[in-house]
């Protein structure tokens, strides 16, 4: 999705809330935001978003970290799912008035699943860092509506003692975990820290959605 595209999509939806409410049967929709890091798990983004699509209550847009990118293309996704990167943060906004992308995602989205959570971006947040789009997105989150997380990692990242205490971070801000599994990793190591499969985290974002 080009940037002007973009633009027009948020602001067509900004433009939403300062309009009468539309009837139930309209409404009805979810908007899932899926995040995405710089893990070899990412390359399941697609089809995540995919399975997720299969709910016709659910609507779905994805923000990707930079190093996310290098493991999936916008191509890959259905064509009306947009894809934002750190870049749409500036191109999208070029005067005052402008909608400000990360309040904007925040704002639409009613649930945000963070799948896959690389070790960098799981430090990045137990910190409070913001540095790019997606982890600006958390920090503006709005604490009312369910975040999940998806702990994707090398097996001695995972079992480093500075990674529990980070989940525990999380989890004690009401963050909700999708655990890690263990298995073969893509680096040939064997154990923790791969991401939980792809219809377990639908079903963990559909049971958020419904609490």
């Amino acid at each position: 999705m080009a940037h002007e595209d973009k633009k027009m999509k948020l602001s067509e939806e900004c433009s939403l809330e300062d309009s009468p409410q539309p009837s139930a049967s309209a409404t009805t929709k979810k908007h899932v935001l899926v995040g995405c890091t710089g893990s070899v798990a990412s390359i399941k983004v697609p089809q995540l978003v995919r399975e997720l699509m299969k709910h016709e209550q659910l609507q779905v847009s994805v923000v990707a970290t930079e190093k996310a990118c290098h493991f999936f293309q916008a191509s890959d996704l259905p064509r009306e799912v947009a894809l934002y990167r750190d870049e749409d943060e500036w191109s999208t906004w070029k005067n005052r008035d402008d909608p400000v992308l990360h309040i904007e995602l925040r704002r639409q989205a009613d649930v945000l699943v963070i799948a896959p959570l690389d070790a960098n971006t799981l430090a990045k947040i137990a910190n409070g860092l913001c540095d790019n789009l997606l982890t600006c997105v958390v920090r503006a989150w709005d604490m009312s509506k369910p975040m999940l997380f998806c702990p994707a990692m090398n097996t001695h990242m995972w079992t480093h003692p500075v990674t529990a205490a980070q989940i525990n971070t999380l989890r004690s801000l009401g963050y909700l975990e999708v655990p890690c599994v263990e298995k073969r990793l893509a680096c040939g190591d064997t154990g923790a820290g791969a991401m939980a499969e792809v219809p377990t985290i639908v079903t963990a974002v559909l049971d958020a959605l419904n609490r």
